[in-house]
């Protein structure tokens, strides 16, 4: 199979059908702990006479761990690892939950789920061990708000992530049973994989317009006489936007591909340290990178996102 959407005359002839025929729908979800759980109707009533308002009139929750403590950290941190390398290996799509995967990466990103997942499960080994002072905590924290009962005996699966690949085709045994009800929903589906590409075009031109923002809010002007100190990340961030999307992009539209090339021929080769370093190379980033951002915004302009769309319930 050939890369995906690296061919120019093929994917801007149509693009969307490309993205149909070499990506695959993925969805990543989770089962997660609560920890915050509603004060009953009688702890609610006692709040609302120390502040002399009305019950109906208050909302009241409890924390029943302290999230802030290293090991429930690292639970939610591993969650956010896998929710970062999902969206920054696929593509949005017009459904909630689901987005576009290039069918080639496919088992590089599943094996890469399978070790968050192991990864998540230790985490998890490891609250767990933590679990019996934290609830020690809780209940000095929370005084006569805490009950036994609000807590699991242990948290071992109650934390876990899935993901699957639903189809987002319309079914071959309706093309029998209904061809005129099949035809709209292969209209539907090509629809939607239009409202793709504009999605991932607005999503790259956005992020695009934040870098470059960014980097040159940094690189200009100055603090007490001194240059702005910025972080290395205001340029690898950028570097790794290139990346990403010379090996995701729909290659839709051309000026988003000159406006890319633009902004990598830009910072081609030009390492932190020296823009640091030299008032002249930060002049000439800065004064290119203007140009680069007077048109993104201009694009953004003219391209707004479109509505998403929703299947029928």
């Amino acid at each position: 199979m050939s890369e995906l959407l690296d061919s120019r005359s093929s994917t801007r002839g149509d693009p969307a059908a490309t993205l149909r025929t070499q990506t695959a729908a993925m969805r990543l979800s989770f089962a997660w702990f609560g920890v915050q759980k509603t004060l009953s109707p009688e702890q609610k009533a006692e709040a609302a006479e120390t502040f002399g308002a009305e019950s109906p009139f208050l909302s009241a929750a409890k924390r029943l761990l302290d999230t802030r403590d290293p090991a429930f950290r690292a639970v939610g941190a591993v969650k956010n690892q896998a929710v970062a390398y999902f969206k920054g290996s696929s593509l949005p799509y017009p459904e909630p939950g689901i987005r576009l995967v290039r069918q080639r990466d496919l088992s590089a990103i599943d094996e890469r789920m399978q070790e968050l997942r192991g990864e998540l499960a230790q985490a998890v080994n490891r609250l767990d061990e933590q679990y019996v002072e934290l609830k020690r905590t809780a209940r000095d924290r929370l005084g006569r708000l805490y009950a036994e009962g609000d807590y699991p005996a242990s948290l071992a699966g109650l934390f876990a992530m899935e993901w699957d690949f639903p189809s987002v085709e319309p079914p071959d045994y309706l093309r029998q049973l209904n061809p005129e009800l099949y035809r709209q929903e292969c209209e539907r589906a090509r629809a939607r994989f239009d409202e793709a590409v504009q999605l991932a075009e607005s999503a790259f031109c956005e992020e695009l317009a934040k870098l470059v923002e960014h980097l040159s809010e940094r690189l200009s002007g100055d603090l007490g006489g001194k240059p702005k100190i910025f972080r290395d990340s205001a340029v690898t961030n950028l570097e790794e936007f290139f990346d990403r999307f010379a090996k995701l992009s729909v290659r839709s539209s051309p000026e988003l591909d000159d406006l890319v090339a633009r902004s990598r021929s830009i910072l081609g080769g030009v390492e932190p340290q020296p823009l640091r370093e030299s008032a002249g190379l930060r002049s000439r980033v800065v004064n290119q990178l203007a140009g680069v951002q007077a048109s993104l915004d201009q694009l953004l302009v003219d391209r707004p996102r479109r509505n998403i769309l929703r299947r029928p319930r």
